[in-house]
C-alpha cells in the first residue's frame, strides 16, 4: 500500500537556545538545534547523547534496596548458602539471568538458576519455591519478576528462604503493605527507599539494567575498600565577609548528605552550627589540607580542631593534572561540571574528582563489565525501553563491545544470522539478534537461551545456536498461523467493546505470541488489545496500549479476578482461572464505557533539521551516528531538503517490484536513495528529472567492507507543491 501525505513539521525553536547549546556543550550548531527540537536542553539529558564513558552511569547503591541486597548476597557467599536465580522467560529475563549467574558464579557461589516452562505463568511460582526448599535453598534473587508475587514471596518466608527482588516492572501500589515481604526489593519504580531517601533518578531501567546494576554494586563491594565505609568531603571558601563550610556524606560513593554552613568569623561558635552532628563518626577528606585547617582556625580560632585527611597527593597519583591545582582551577577544566544544571562549586568539583579517583585507582570497570553491559543491551533493546538517560551508555557501549568481541553465546548467533563481522548497530540488534533470542521463550524452551550463554564447549553452543534459529522460524510460522485467528476475532469483538478494545481470546492462540498479536491489533485497529490464551482451566492475556493510554487503571479494576498481574503502563499481562473468564468479559464491556483516548492526530513527519544543499554532506552521517542508539523516545534523525534533482530512477523488489531506488542531485552531491513501498507514487507524484522536496533518514550502506551513506526518503513531493 502507497503512504499517504502526510504533514511536514519542524518545530521552531530559539536561535539563542541553539547558540547557548552550542557552546556550553561544544556539539556543533547542527546537533544543538536537533537536541533542543527534540527537547533536550538541560546538561542532566544532553550528557547522555555526547558521552559513552561507563563513568557516567548513575551509581548502582542509588537504588533502593541495593546495600541490603549486596550484604545479603556477601553472607550467601561466606556461608555456602544454597542460591536460586528466577527469572523471565523473555530476552530481558533471560539476560538477566544470566548476568546474575555469571556474577555469582565469578564470587565463588554456585547459584542455580529456572525460568517458567512450557505454559507456565509469568512470575516466581509456589512450585518454584517449594522445590527450592525441599533442595535445602536458602535465598532465591528473582530477575524481570517479582515484584507481584505477593503469595510466592510470604511462602518463601514461611519456608525459611530469603528473597531478593531485582524488578522493574510497576508494583501495585504505592504503600509499603502493597510490595511483596521480601528480603530486598532493587526496583527503580519505587517510590522512594534510595539511600537518602529519594526515588532513583531514572525510572525506565530495563529488568537487566536492574540486573546489570547489582552486579556492578557486587563487584564494587569485593573490588574497593570503600564499601560500607561512611565518608565526608569538606571544602571552606570565602564569601564576602562571611565563609561558606561546605560538606557532604557519602556511602559507596552515593551521596547520602548534603550540608552548607555560611559563618561570619568570631560571630558563632562550632558547636552553634549543624556541622558536630553532621560530622561524627565520619572520616572526613579535604584538599588542601594546610589551606583548610587555615581557614578554619579564621572562623572558629585555633583551638578548634576537625580532624581530617588530606586526600589531593593520592587524588593526583591517578590523575596527574589535578597535582597542585587548587579546586577552582578544576573547575574550569572540569567535563562534568559541563553538564550540570546548576553553578558547579569547589566540593562539587572535589566530589567529581574523588569519585573519579576511585574508579581509576581501584579498576572498577574491566572486562568482565564490558560482557557484562553486552546482556544489560540486549534486553534494554527487546524491551523496547527509552533509549534515554544511561539506557544509551548501556546499549551503546554494549553493542559496542558486541562489534569488538561479541561474548560466548551471542557469537554463534550472529554468526548463524549472517551479521558476524558486519557493521551493525540498534536496528539489527532490535530487529535479528533480540527476536531470535526471544523465541526461545515464545516457543515454551526458553532454557535452551540461557544454556547457550553460559555453555563452554564452542560445538555445543553452536548447536544451541542452531536450535534457536529453528525457533525462530516456527516462531514466524505460528505468529502468522495465529495472527489468522486473532485478528478476524478481534475484528468481530470490536463493536461488543464500543470500540474501544480489540480482543481476541481462545485455545487456538498460543500463549507465547499473545504479546506479539496484542501489538499487531495496537497497530491494526489503533486501540488498546487484549490477547488470551486458554490453557486447561487458565487463562494467560497479554495486553498492549495506544500511547497515552496507561494500562494499570484497567487492570485493578479486575484484580480481583487475577491469579497475577502486572507490567508496565503500555504492556503488561495477567493469568487467571478459566472459569471467571465472563466476569471478566463483562467488567471490561463496563470499563470501556469510561475509557478515553487523545483525539488521533494527523499523520505527521517531525522534522529534525531542515539542510540546505551547501550543508547536506557525507559529515552529516557522523552527527547522525554520534545520537546513536534510536529507538523508543529517541527516533532515528528526520531531514529535510529543497530543490533536489532526481538523475536516475529504477523499481527494485519482489512481487511487482514495489520500492524505488534513485539517485538525487543535491548541490555538489549525488546521493543514492531509497524509497520504500513507493512505486505506485510514479509518475504522480514524482518522475525521472523532477526536482522534488524530500524528508528523509540517513543510514551507512556497507558493501565490501565501505560504508557510504545513502538517503532513506520518508516522503516527497514536487518541488514548491
Amino acid at each position: 500500500m502507497a503512504k499517504t501525505a502526510a504533514r511536514w513539521e519542524k518545530r521552531e525553536i530559539s536561535p539563542d537556545l541553539v547558540k547557548h547549546v552550542d557552546a556550553k556543550y561544544h556539539c556543533g550548531p547542527i546537533t544543538a538545534s536537533i537536541l533542543v527540537r527534540r527537547g533536550f536542553t538541560g546538561g542532566e539529558t544532553i550528557r547522555y547523547f555526547l558521552e559513552n564513558d561507563p563513568r557516567y552511569l548513575r551509581n548502582p547503591f542509588d537504588l533502593p534496596g541495593m546495600e541490603d541486597a549486596v550484604d545479603r548476597i556477601l553472607n550467601a557467599k561466606e556461608e555456602g548458602e544454597r542460591v536460586l536465580i528466577f527469572g523471565d522467560r523473555d530476552v530481558d529475563g533471560i539476560t538477566s539471568t544470566v548476568l546474575i549467574w555469571e556474577t555469582l558464579s565469578a564470587m565463588g557461589l554456585e547459584p542455580h538458576w529456572r525460568l517458567p516452562q512450557g505454559d507456565e505463568s509469568y512470575g516466581l511460582s509456589r512450585r518454584a519455591v517449594e522445590e527450592f526448599a525441599a533442595d535445602s535453598g536458602t535465598l532465591i534473587i528473582t530477575v524481570d519478576c517479582g515484584i507481584s508475587n505477593m503469595a510466592e514471596i510470604e511462602r518463601a518466608n514461611e519456608l525459611g528462604i530469603d528473597v531478593i527482588i531485582t524488578d522493574h516492572h510497576n508494583p501495585q501500589g504505592t504503600e509499603p503493605e502493597d510490595l511483596p515481604p521480601a528480603y530486598a526489593i532493587v526496583n527503580p519504580k519505587l517510590e522512594a527507599g534510595g539511600p537518602n531517601g529519594s526515588c532513583y533518578p531514572f525510572r525506565n531501567l530495563a529488568g537487566c539494567g536492574v540486573a546489570f546494576k547489582l552486579a556492578c554494586a557486587l563487584r564494587f563491594a569485593q573490588r574497593s575498600s570503600f564499601y560500607g565505609q561512611d565518608l565526608c568531603l569538606l571544602n571552606v571558601r570565602a564569601a564576602n565577609e562571611a565563609w561558606i563550610i561546605e560538606t557532604v556524606k557519602l556511602r559507596n560513593l552515593s551521596v547520602v548528605g548534603r550540608l552548607t554552613e555560611t559563618v561570619v568569623p568570631g560571630m558563632v561558635r562550632i558547636t552553634d552550627t549543624r556541622l558536630p552532628a553532621f560530622l561524627e563518626g565520619q572520616q572526613i577528606l579535604s584538599w588542601d589540607l594546610p589551606l583548610q585547617t587555615g581557614m578554619l582556625a579564621k572562623i572558629f580560632g585555633k583551638g578548634v580542631e576537625i580532624s581530617m585527611l588530606d586526600i589531593a597527593p593520592e587524588i593526583a597519583k591517578e590523575i596527574p593534572k589535578s597535582r597542585g591545582q587548587s579546586l577552582i582551577r578544576l573547575r574550569e577544566e572540569s567535563r562534568l561540571a559541563r553538564y550540570s544544571q546548576e553553578e558547579i562549586t569547589e566540593l562539587d568539583v572535589f566530589l567529581n574528582l574523588f569519585i573519579s579517583f576511585v574508579h581509576k585507582r581501584e579498576k572498577l570497570w574491566t572486562a568482565q563489565d564490558d560482557e557484562a553491559l553486552q546482556l544489560a543491551c540486549l534486553g534494554t533493546m527487546a524491551d523496547i525501553m527509552p533509549l534515554l538517560d544511561e539506557n544509551r551508555i548501556m546499549v551503546r557501549g554494549g553493542i559496542e563491545s558486541i562489534k569488538e568481541k561479541p561474548r560466548p553465546g551471542i557469537a554463534e548467533l550472529l554468526y548463524k544470522l549472517g551479521l558476524a563481522g558486519s557493521h551493525f548497530g540498534s536496528k539489527e540488534v532490535s530487529w535479528q539478534l533480540c527476536p531470535a533470542i526471544n523465541a526461545a521463550g515464545r516457543m515454551g524452551k526458553p532454557e535452551i537461551a540461557v544454556k547457550l550463554m553460559l555453555e563452554k564447549d564452542p560445538a555445543v553452543r553452536d548447536r544451541l545456536a542452531e536450535q534457536l534459529i529453528v525457533l525462530n522460524e516456527e516462531r514466524k510460522k505460528l505468529g502468522e498461523l495465529t495472527w489468522n485467528i486473532a485478528e478476524p476475532l478481534a475484528l468481530q469483538n470490536l463493536e461488543r467493546f464500543g470500540s474501544k478494545l480489540a480482543l481476541a481470546f481462545g485455545e487456538d492462540i498460543s500463549r507465547g505470541v499473545t504479546g506479539i498479536m496484542g501489538g499487531r491489533l495496537v497497530k491494526r485497529f489503533g486501540v488498546p488489545a487484549l490477547v488470551v490464551s486458554f490453557a486447561g482451566d487458565t487463562a494467560i492475556g497479554s495486553l498492549r496500549s495506544i500511547k497515552g493510554y496507561d494500562l494499570h487503571p484497567l487492570l485493578e479494576q479486575c484484580a480481583d479476578l487475577f491469579l497475577d498481574w502486572g507490567g508496565h503502563n503500555y504492556a503488561a499481562g495477567f493469568s487467571m482461572e478459566r472459569d471467571k473468564w465472563d466476569e471478566l468479559l463483562l467488567r471490561l464491556q463496563n470499563i470501556v464505557e469510561t475509557m478515553e483516548f487523545a483525539q488521533a492526530e494527523e499523520e505527521t513527519i517531525q522534522i529534525d533539521a531542515e539542510l540546505p544543499p551547501a550543508y547536506l554532506t557525507a559529515e552529516i552521517l557522523d552527527i547522525v551516528e554520534q545520537l546513536e542508539p534510536y529507538g523508543e523516545d529517541n527516533q532515528p534523525l528526520t531531514f529535510m531538503t529543497r530543490k533536489a534533482r532526481i538523475s536516475d530512477l529504477s523499481l527494485i523488489g519482489k512481487n511487482g517490484a514495489p520500492h524505488v531506488k534513485m539517485t538525487l542531485d543535491i548541490g555538489n552531491y549525488k546521493w543514492p536513495a531509497l524509497y520504500w513501498q513507493a512505486a505506485d507514487k510514479i509518475p504522480g507524484e514524482f518522475a525521472l528529472n523532477d526536482v522534488v522536496d524530500l524528508a528523509f533518514t540517513m543510514t551507512r550502506n556497507w558493501f565490501s567492507g565501505e560504508g557510504k551513506p545513502q538517503l532513506i526518503i520518508t516522503d516527497m513531493r514536487r518541488a514548491g507543491s
